[in-house]
């Protein structure tokens, strides 16, 4: 081929790297076996794609700008139907200052993340914010420094290996937060010794940015072994429909340091309904969400797949009864499963004050439900 530039070689390896996807994480390797498996994952690169696209195609760390990692209808690596998420590429070779606002937030964080060079997935946090440490004005704006000379308030040192920055704005109200582009918080981050005027795209840029999305989508799929096929964090449990106890996850790639986190599991039939029961504990933000395989939100935006505090229906001694079933069993507090028999239970609970209650499930018959 004529013009055999490093773009055309690193679009060659996007293709072929598309394809190896399509092989292996789309099929019996990752436990996938039924045309509707199939269909999922692929829905499932597509969004990861996008996001590559959208958050490591062009970027540069000298240059940063804040962009929304998952939408209502971009949906990955666990994303949250009452969250707003943004992030930017960060260097310890520069200083920043960002300013924001917390748009009414029940909770805010910023986190630095390591290994999350070139578009991999980040190997851990390295250092957290939240809204509880920082000052805010009146009027819920700040500014935060990464880098750069220490200082006493709304500042964070940049690690040798820090190289990308989240914010996290989660808000508890009756409908999801992430659907609401009123509640989309305006964030800035400024780099403040950039260096010389960039260079325009030329074919080692335009190389490497496609280099950085391969890196992106393999981290989101290949980089991932099967669930069952790995030891999972403390916080997962591998048998459905029975909740390990909450727990903060340290400092896991992608988690919230401010957070406690359970995950299991769900398995029913057409005809059964899993019962869960539980107290809220005393914390800024705390919700239930229901993922597909793929660990995508299912649809908050028509259905009732997730529930805040302030969407759930308590019991007279301030308990809940949630019920996870393929159609409406006419009862409160209904996490519709979009007719699938398996997906994913996610609870968050941030800054927890006290002890958070292990919740508790039960497989029953729909009909026996409201008996």
């Amino acid at each position: 081929m004529s013009n055999d530039t490093q773009s055309r070689q690193a679009l060659r390896e996007l293709i072929d790297l598309l394809t190896e996807v399509d092989q292996r994480w789309s099929s019996e390797e990752w436990n996938l076996h039924s045309p509707e498996d199939i269909v999922g994952s692929h829905r499932a690169l597509m969004h990861i794609l996008e996001a590559a696209l959208v958050g490591y195609f062009e970027q540069d760390a000298a240059r940063p700008d804040f962009r929304r990692i998952v939408t209502p209808s971009r949906k990955l690596t666990g994303d949250n139907s009452d969250a707003i998420y943004f992030d930017a590429p960060v260097s310890a070779a520069h200083e920043y200052v960002i300013h924001g606002e917390l748009r009414g937030a029940a909770y805010f964080s910023i986190t630095l993340e390591e290994g999350a060079q070139d578009g991999h997935m980040a190997s851990n946090t390295s250092g957290v914010l939240n809204d509880h440490n920082i000052d805010v004005d009146s009027n819920g704006n700040f500014t935060l420094h990464l880098g750069g000379q220490a200082r006493d308030r709304n500042w964070l040192p940049l690690s040798a290996n820090a190289s990308r920055v989240t914010t996290r704005h989660y808000f508890e109200q009756k409908e999801p937060g992430a659907c609401d582009i009123q509640l989309e918080p305006r964030l800035r981050i400024e780099c403040l010794n950039p260096g010389p005027t960039a260079a325009p795209p030329d074919d080692a840029s335009v190389a490497a940015g496609i280099r950085r999305v391969c890196n992106a989508v393999h981290g989101r799929t290949l980089g991932m072994p099967p669930m069952a096929n790995s030891e999972p964090p403390p916080f997962v449990a591998l048998t459905p429909n029975e909740f390990p106890a909450p727990v903060p996850p340290g400092d896991f790639g992608l988690a919230a340091a401010d957070a406690h986190y359970s995950m299991a599991p769900f398995f029913i039939g057409e005809d059964e309904a899993l019962v869960i029961t539980g107290r809220w504990p005393d914390c800024s933000f705390a919700n239930v969400c229901l993922w597909n395989r793929f660990q995508q939100t299912l649809d908050y935006r028509d259905r009732s797949v997730s529930l805040n505090r302030a969407q759930t229906v308590l019991e007279d001694d301030g308990t809940f009864r949630m019920v996870i079933a393929n159609s409406d069993p006419g009862v409160p507090n209904w996490l519709d499963t979009e007719g699938m028999p398996f997906g994913m239970v996610f609870w968050r609970f941030f800054m927890v004050r006290g002890e958070v209650a292990t919740p508790q499930a039960e497989v029953i018959k729909l009909a026996d439900l409201c008996a």
